[in-house]
C-alpha cells in the first residue's frame, strides 16, 4: 500500500513538473508554411531554425501546412502566427475571418520573406504585411543599411553590411504608418529584371527589406530576407526573425532612447 501511494506520489509529481516545464514558456507560436503556387526549397530549413529558436529562446512552436488550424478555438492558444514563406491563395474566407479576429484580440504576425506573395485578394491581408511583392532579379550580393537599432533583433547588425539573397521590388504602401528597419543599396546591386509578363527597374533610393507597424489592434512585422537555405543558419539573421517574432508576440523589445 505504502509502495503504492509512493509511486502515486511520484507520478503525480512528475506530471506536475512537466505542466509547470510547459506553462512556463513565453509564449506560444503557430509557424504555417502552406504555399499554392512556388514553394521554397528553403521551407525545410526555415522550420528546423524556428524549431531551434523555441528551444533557444523557451517558447513553443507548432508547424502546420493545414489550413484548418485556423478557426477561434485552434488560434486562441497562441500569440503569434508566422507566415513562414507562403505562396498566393491559402486560407478560405472562414479562415481568413479568424485571422482577422485573432489579430484584433491584441495577437501578432510574422511575415517572412514570400508572406508578400501571399493572398493579394485579401485586402485586409496585404494591408497587415504592408507592401506586396512584385518581382525580383536574380539572386545577388548586395548591401543592407540598418535603419532603426531601436527594434529587438538588429540592434548587433552593423550599420551596413553585405548579404546575398533575393532582393524583392515592392508595390507601393498598403498602409501608412509602416516603421522601416532594413534597406537595400540599389547602387551594390543591379535591380533590372524583364519576365517577360512584366519588368522591374527597381525602387530608386529607398528600397526597403524590413518593417513593423501596429495593425487592427494586434502587431505584424514582416523581412524580405530568408531566400537561401544557408540562410537559416545565419546567426545575425536568425536574431532578427526572433526580435520580430518576440515584438509580434509580446509587444516588449523595443527601445526608447
Amino acid at each position: 500500500m505504502l509502495k503504492r501511494f509512493a509511486l502515486s506520489l511520484v507520478l503525480s509529481s512528475s506530471f506536475l513538473l512537466a505542466s509547470l516545464s510547459a506553462s512556463a514558456q513565453q509564449f506560444n507560436v503557430l509557424l504555417f508554411t502552406k504555399t499554392n503556387g512556388w514553394h521554397h526549397e528553403a521551407i525545410n530549413e526555415g522550420v528546423d531554425a524556428v524549431r531551434k529558436l523555441a528551444v533557444r529562446h523557451h517558447f513553443a512552436v507548432d508547424w502546420h501546412e493545414d489550413a484548418s488550424i485556423f478557426n477561434d478555438e485552434k488560434l486562441k492558444k497562441y500569440q503569434a502566427v508566422i507566415f513562414l514563406m507562403t505562396t498566393g491563395d491559402i486560407l478560405n474566407d472562414e479562415q481568413q475571418a479568424a485571422m482577422e479576429r485573432f489579430i484584433r484580440s491584441g495577437k501578432g504576425f510574422v511575415g517572412v520573406h514570400s508572406a508578400s506573395d501571399t493572398e493579394y485578394d485579401w485586402d485586409w491581408y496585404t494591408k497587415m504585411v504592408g507592401r506586396t511583392f512584385h518581382i525580383h532579379p536574380e539572386i545577388q550580393t548586395a548591401e543592407l543599411e540598418v535603419l532603426n537599432q531601436k527594434f529587438p533583433g538588429v540592434e548587433r547588425m552593423p550599420e551596413r553590411f553585405l548579404w546575398t539573397d533575393e532582393w524583392y521590388e515592392f508595390g507601393a504602401e498598403r498602409i501608412k504608418g509602416l516603421n522601416y528597419i532594413l534597406a537595400v543599396d540599389e547602387q551594390t546591386f543591379n535591380p533590372t529584371v524583364d519576365w517577360g509578363t512584366k519588368k522591374g527597374q527597381g525602387m530608386g533610393k529607398f528600397h526597403p527589406i524590413a518593417w513593423y507597424h501596429n495593425y487592427d489592434g494586434g502587431r505584424a512585422f514582416y523581412t524580405a530576407l530568408g531566400h537561401l537555405p544557408a540562410t537559416y543558419s545565419d546567426k545575425m539573421f536568425l536574431e532578427h526573425i526572433y526580435g520580430g517574432l518576440y515584438w509580434a508576440a509580446t509587444g516588449k523589445g523595443i527601445r526608447k532612447k
